[in-house]
């Protein structure tokens, strides 16, 4: 079993879960009435592993050692009133401690004595009158791993958190990003005796947007659809799709603006997700605003081909 050294290396556990350790090194706090002269026998006399332990007399003397070295496990004493376990524990998490494991050892019945040092941090309580040496080894191997197990879990968290506000920044830079280039298209569309000055200059024009009245409807139809998108796909949608599309073409509504639209609800979507992972409805609104995109410059294709086939009268002739 790695040492707690050995842990905050973020090495791999030297033994299996679920299994004794070949080594323990243990730190003993008791009082003046009971030395850990017997435990040390008691350890030795049992070869189902190795246990090191080192013996610390008094609550002062046990929080030096645990502040100037590392142990894989404490074991503490219960002996009132000269030292009370409960008022040690305290003191170690309160100093940082609350990833040591801890082993309280006294004479109470574990009824007594249990659920108080749980509720003060302990990992476990054993009546030693009670206990047998083989049991006392398992338990103390039991809080090692308990605990190796609870760090574990907490720099899992900490990782996925990380990642998570990672995905948002890089979520929120791609679609300023995004924005950039698609106010940029109307100046860059138009002929060179027409072009207008790029968004972010002094005489830049105020990018055109949706009238209020147009824009409120569509987006809120558009919102829907994305999440609805993000949780099923592109597999059922493809006629809501591009029922959207036709009524963004018949609106008139330009490339330029059915991206702003995606881009305004897609940021309000990333926005509300909270500590949520931001990276599938990145991946999916791409998807949907390209199959939107298809679908309206096939709707303008069509619209534009009337258009040049429509005689005097406005019916359609094909040719």
């Amino acid at each position: 079993m790695a040492s707690v050294v050995e842990e905050s290396g973020n090495q791999l556990p030297s033994t299996p879960w679920g299994l004794l350790p070949p080594r323990m090194r243990t730190l003993f706090v008791a009082g003046t009435q009971r030395t850990g002269g017997w435990l040390a026998d008691a350890f030795e006399a049992d070869s189902a592993t190795e246990v090191l332990l080192e013996e610390a007399v008094g609550m002062a003397d046990g929080l030096h050692r645990l502040r100037e070295d590392a142990f894989d496990a404490v074991l503490i004493s219960h002996e009132e009133p000269d030292l009370n376990s409960l008022e040690l524990l305290d003191g170690l998490r309160a100093g940082g401690g609350d990833e040591q494991p801890v082993v309280v050892l006294g004479t109470l019945s574990e009824q007594e004595m249990s659920a108080l040092c749980y509720e003060a941090g302990a990992d476990a309580y054993v009546c030693i009158q009670t206990t047998t040496i083989r049991s006392l080894i398992w338990t103390v191997s039991r809080a090692i791993e308990r605990r190796r197990l609870v760090a574990e879990n907490r720099r899992l968290q900490q990782g996925e958190a990380h990642r998570r506000q990672l995905e948002h920044r890089e979520a929120r830079q791609l679609l300023a990003q995004q924005r950039e280039m698609v106010l940029g298209t109307e100046a860059v569309d138009r002929p060179a005796g027409e072009r207008q000055p790029l968004p972010g200059c002094a005489d830049a024009p105020a990018p055109q947007r949706l009238a209020k009245s147009l824009a409120e409807p569509l987006s809120a139809r558009y919102r829907e659809l994305l999440r609805t998108y993000v949780i099923m796909g592109s597999g059922n949608l493809a006629e809501e799709i591009k029922q959207l599309a036709d009524v963004l073409a018949s609106s008139q509504v330009t490339a330029q603006q059915a991206m702003l639209l995606h881009l305004d609800v897609l940021e309000e979507m990333v926005r509300g997700l909270g500590h949520r992972s931001a990276r599938h409805v990145m991946n999916r609104a791409g998807l949907l605003i390209l199959e939107l995109m298809v679908c309206l410059g096939e709707g303008y294709r069509i619209r534009l081909w009337e258009q040049s086939h429509r005689g005097a009268d406005g019916l359609v002739r094909h040719s």
